[in-house]
Formats: C-alpha cells, sequence, structure tokens
C-alpha cells in the first residue's frame, strides 16, 4: 500500500532518504508540468524542477504540514519559475513544433481518433499555448493551476497567498483574454469543447 505525502514526509524528516525519493518519483511529473507550462522551454522546465527537489530537501525540515506538501512543493517551483523570468528578463514561450512529424502523431492517436483530428488537437494546442503566453504572469499562473492541474480557488488563493476573490478574478480575466485570442485565431467554441 502506498504511503501518504505526509507519512512519506515524516520518514524522510526522520532521514530515510528513500522515502524522499519516493516525493520526488511520485510528483516529478507534476512540478515538471508546472514548470514547462510557466516557461514554456523543456531544458528550463527541466532544471526548475530539479532546483524545486533540491530545495525541498534542504527545506524539509522547516515544513510544519500547515499546507498539502503538494501546495508546498507547487509554491517552491512558481517562485523558482519567477525568479527565472526575471533573472532572465523573458516573456515566457509558447512551444510549437515547426513541423507535423505523422509518426510520431499516429503514435498519439487513440483507436477511435483521426489523423485529422489528432492535427487539429495539436493545432488548438498551439494555439492555446500562444493565446496563454500572451497573458500576464497572474492570470497564466492562475488559469495552469485551475485547469492544468485541477487545483480548487481555496487551494490557489493559498498557494499565492492572495484572496479568494482575486483568484476568481485573475482567472476569469485570463480565460476571457485566452477566448478572445482563440476566438481572433479562428478557433471556434465547439473545438474547446472536445
Amino acid at each position: 500500500m502506498a504511503s501518504s505525502d505526509e507519512e512519506l514526509v515524516t520518514l524522510s524528516q526522520g532521514g530515510d532518504l528513500d522515502s524522499f525519493n519516493q516525493l520526488v518519483l511520485r510528483w516529478e511529473r507534476p512540478i515538471y508540468a508546472l514548470a514547462y507550462r510557466v516557461l514554456g522551454r523543456e531544458e528550463d522546465a527541466r532544471d526548475v524542477a530539479q532546483e524545486a527537489f533540491l530545495r525541498a530537501f534542504r527545506a524539509l525540515n522547516g515544513f510544519k504540514g500547515q499546507a498539502k506538501f503538494s501546495s508546498w512543493l507547487y509554491r517552491i517551483t512558481l517562485n523558482l519559475c519567477r525568479d527565472w523570468i526575471r533573472r532572465e528578463k523573458r516573456t515566457p514561450v509558447s512551444q510549437a513544433p515547426e513541423g507535423i512529424d505523422i509518426i510520431e502523431l499516429a503514435g498519439e492517436a487513440t483507436p477511435s481518433e483521426s489523423m485529422e483530428e489528432l492535427v487539429g488537437r495539436r493545432q488548438l494546442g498551439r494555439a492555446v499555448s500562444k493565446a496563454m503566453a500572451m497573458l500576464p504572469e497572474d492570470q497564466r499562473t492562475a488559469i495552469i493551476l485551475k485547469e492544468y492541474h485541477g487545483l480548487t480557488f481555496q487551494e490557489i488563493a493559498e498557494l499565492l497567498d492572495c484572496p479568494l476573490s482575486t483568484v476568481k478574478t485573475r482567472l476569469y480575466q485570463g480565460l476571457s483574454v485566452v477566448r478572445k485570442q482563440l476566438h481572433q485565431a479562428g478557433v471556434s467554441a465547439d473545438a474547446l469543447k472536445h
């Protein structure tokens, strides 16, 4: 039976490195995904994710369990992303491959999905990424945490240390801009529902 995050944290705080490694294995994909969605570059996201776990390990004894371990780790990751953006004086980019690799796409297709549908899904993903890259950081972060990571409004408010109403406003304003950008790019509302 798998241990909970809290149990693994307690064991890790007691010096059990294997328990911390289990936490890393459990959270490495979500943390990388968060960093990638914020920064838009694979290599930078890998570096930030690695640094996030390193910082979490070093600060683990200071973790008091007032928030969930995952929220604490998300906060570390978001702070590192903000630092990276400031240090690099860059805006996040959206990675989009130039050409479409049919062999790669064929591996991703589900049996019920045609090649045309898969290409359309890829193009929609690129349009969404481009629209998201145009948002201010606070709106983009709220959308990423809510829509991609499934956090509740309350969890996002605690994570970002801001009022619940602020999170809702950022999300509403950000999604409004994304919808407008997608409409201008010719993406229909029906395409967004799939």
